[in-house]
């Protein structure tokens, strides 16, 4: 089943419902690859931009989720560095059925939810989001069946750009960007 890409008007009204945005890790927050030695995952890369988009949109009320088919203790790890480990799930090979936990913890209804992955894995989830998003680099089967593409790759701002949309079209993004402009606001990267 493919997704209807959406017109600018139609992704803003989505954009403007969203409270929740979900995340895989491997990707979408990372570029995918995996360092491992003999014993275990030795680290993760992540982009600073995404970081600190996920904690000024935290402090302004849109609450951020993890779901993701690897364990470890650097999922871990960032999630607390960026204030979003409560809602970190790690493990899940039912992506679909994290979605709507996630929209039953926090009473949220699925047009409220936004989700953004990279590959087939992440599909079920996907088409159940309000709001579906892949990274520019996604699997060419996931950007042909989500809402929204984002113009960066996984791990190279394409978390950033999905805050941004959804930032923007509640009517924050001004706002974040005033603070800013007045002094830093403690967020982490």
């Amino acid at each position: 089943m493919e997704s209807q890409k959406l017109s600018h008007e139609a992704l803003q009204q989505k954009a403007k419902q969203i409270k929740l945005v979900a995340l895989d890790m491997d990707g979408t927050l990372t570029d995918g690859s995996i360092n491992i030695s003999g014993q275990g995952e030795l680290f993760k890369r992540f982009n600073a931009k995404d970081g600190l988009g996920i904690t000024a949109a935290k402090r302004h009320g849109l609450r951020v989720a993890v779901i993701t088919g690897r364990k470890g203790p650097i999922i871990q790890y960032r999630a607390e560095e960026l204030g979003i480990a409560e809602d970190v799930m790690s493990g899940i090979s039912a992506k679909k059925q994290a979605i709507l936990a996630l929209a039953g913890k926090h009473g949220l209804t699925l047009e409220e939810i936004a989700f953004m992955g990279d590959d087939l894995n992440d599909l079920p989830a996907l088409l159940t989001a309000g709001l579906s998003a892949a990274p520019a680099d996604a699997a060419e089967d996931v950007k042909s069946r989500v809402s929204w593409v984002a113009p960066h790759k996984g791990g190279q701002g394409a978390v950033r750009d999905l805050l941004e949309l959804i930032l923007k079209a509640r009517g924050i993004w001004e706002t974040i960007i005033r603070e800013y402009s007045e002094e830093g606001k403690e967020d982490r990267q």
